[in-house]
């Protein structure tokens, strides 16, 4: 599951199962969004999945047009991992604007490689199937992937993608809106998780 400030509160006594019947084991949770933007519940609810004995993952919403580095330092600044944590996340769905893809990939390889520095772990890159297949494949091989994808079911998800995101679903924690939530399906490999 993730979830951000665009789902509001969250009463994370009720996150347990999806439909009563698939367990909840993992969420990410949106911390920053381009160089200048923390997620208004990010701490809230960083603190209550942990609470509520959720593994947890933290995600930076990347914006191509901003400055990488800025980017990073806004993440590490403001999502502090502890041990059994899921690796960093970023999340790339758009195209730049102002610049190349080139350059677009330059700034994404520099993002991950701080963000890496920083946590001694290597980040998780989220995208479309389509964003995958078209831009990142080929130059960001070493990295895991979550991928997004609505469209169809796979038995079996590629190798080199740790997570399927297969569903914009609806469910409601406790809030007082709907709001959207997605299922995941995790690859059962291991994944290297921080530790202090």
């Amino acid at each position: 599951m993730d979830v951000s400030e665009f789902q509001g509160k969250i009463d994370w006594s009720l996150v347990k199962t999806i439909e009563n019947d698939y367990p909840i084991a993992f969420v990410f949770i949106r911390a920053t969004a381009g160089n200048d933007s923390k997620d208004a519940r990010f701490k809230k609810n960083w603190l209550e999945a942990k609470k509520y004995k959720m593994i947890r993952g933290a995600y930076h919403y990347y914006r191509p047009n901003e400055n990488s580095l800025e980017q990073a330092q806004l993440f590490v600044k403001t999502v502090q991992l502890h041990k059994g944590d899921l690796p960093p996340v970023l999340d790339i769905e758009k195209l730049p604007k102002e610049q190349s893809l080139t350059n677009l990939k330059l700034g994404l390889k520099r993002w991950l490689k701080a963000v890496e520095n920083h946590y001694k772990v290597k980040p998780i890159i989220y995208t479309s199937e389509k964003y995958y297949d078209d831009f990142l494949k080929e130059e960001f091989g070493d990295y895991l992937f979550w991928i997004a994808n609505y469209n169809f079911y796979r038995e079996r998800i590629k190798d080199d993608w740790l997570f399927w995101q297969f569903t914009e679903k609806s469910f409601n924690f406790g809030n007082k809106r709907q709001r959207r939530r997605e299922y995941l399906q995790w690859r059962s490999r291991t994944v290297a998780v921080y530790y202090d």
